[in-house]
């Protein structure tokens, strides 16, 4: 392990959770939220690589929109350090869980985020309850 190392293990990043109303401009907040976070997070310890800091960015935005777009009210976004990665939890009001639809690019119409999510993460699982779900996501850092 290198002084750096030592140094970003001493250093306590806390998580970070925020809440939204659930309207289309809390998909900017979420990003920006997250962005806040990432930024805190790389004075610590950079990104392994440039892309990771997109694509977490991206992810987020992605489940801020589904949340908007399908599950009305509020909903709360966790960002948290892991050892070698990122881990996002989304929660929102919807006890249904994200499922796939097919992606018609001459159309449009969407369908392209969950499939996008599952690509850029590296584990995703999905909890339900009575009054909602979390969407669980790790992606590296």
């Amino acid at each position: 392990m290198t002084r750096r190392d030592d140094l970003v293990a001493s250093v306590e990043i806390p998580s970070r959770t925020t809440s939204f109303v659930g309207e289309p401009q809390s998909v900017t907040s979420a990003r920006l939220a997250a962005e806040d976070f990432l930024c805190v997070l790389a004075d610590a310890r950079p990104p392994g690589a440039p892309e990771y800091w997109h694509d977490i960015l991206l992810v987020v935005t992605e489940l801020a929109a589904n949340a908007v777009q399908y599950a009305p009210g509020e909903f709360s976004l966790t960002m948290r350090r892991t050892f070698d990665g990122v881990h996002v939890t989304l929660h929102d009001s919807n006890p249904t869980p994200p499922a796939p639809r097919p992606f018609h690019p001459s159309t449009g119409g969407g369908g392209v985020g969950w499939h996008l999510i599952h690509a850029l993460c590296e584990q995703v699982s999905v909890v339900t309850e009575s009054h909602g779900k979390d969407v669980h996501v790790f992606l590296p850092w």
